[in-house]
């Protein structure tokens, strides 16, 4: 019966067999090892491309570095689990650290457009005396006296009307739909 401490002969000469270079030692563990390593780094990945790339990855650094591998801390097949392990969750934070930009991008762009949704669903919403007020002074580059003046009112008016207007726009910004919003249906 064999001890616990002593690892399989198989797994010890499979690794003195590669630390020689032996590139039929290296078919014999592909052989018995690829359905696992890339089974194992397609159930992390979820791609079978990125899979077959871990795969060879995988093997190239078992042949190019055998004596990582230490056979009292167990059995080779646990090893290159391991190894493949390591380098299929090293990819996946590659690839989530590649596309993290451009959900932060698509993440901007669809708060942009949802505060302009929000902006234009306000102004289409104030009253007309607001609208008007609004209108002069920002399309027209007019300013409250000005305003006061188009719209026939007092200063004091066209700036409490400019001010109210301003005050409803500015909720755009805020998280909240608008009272009323229904969106697209």
């Amino acid at each position: 019966m064999a001890r616990k401490d002593v690892p399989p002969r198989w797994d010890r000469k499979m690794q003195q067999r590669l630390a020689r270079g032996e590139a039929a030692a290296l078919g014999e563990l592909y052989d018995r090892f690829a359905s696992l390593v890339h089974s194992l780094a397609h159930r992390v990945l979820g791609d079978e491309r990125a899979a077959d790339a871990i795969t060879r990855e995988v093997f190239t650094h078992v042949w190019e570095h055998p004596e990582t591998y230490d056979p009292k801390q167990g059995p080779l097949r646990s090893w290159v689990a391991a190894v493949t392990h390591r380098v299929a969750v090293q990819r996946l934070r590659d690839r989530e650290e590649r596309e993290q930009p451009r959900r932060e991008e698509l993440e901007s762009t669809v708060r942009r457009a949802s505060v302009a949704a929000r902006a234009d669903f306000i102004v289409h919403s104030l009253p007309a005396p607001l609208r008007a007020a609004l209108d002069s002074a920002y399309f027209q580059r007019r300013d409250y006296r000005q305003t006061a003046a188009d719209l026939g009112v007092t200063e004091d008016e066209a700036r409490r009307r400019l001010r109210l207007g301003l005050q409803l726009l500015s909720t755009a910004h805020d998280a909240g739909t608008p009272p009323g919003y229904r969106g697209a249906v």
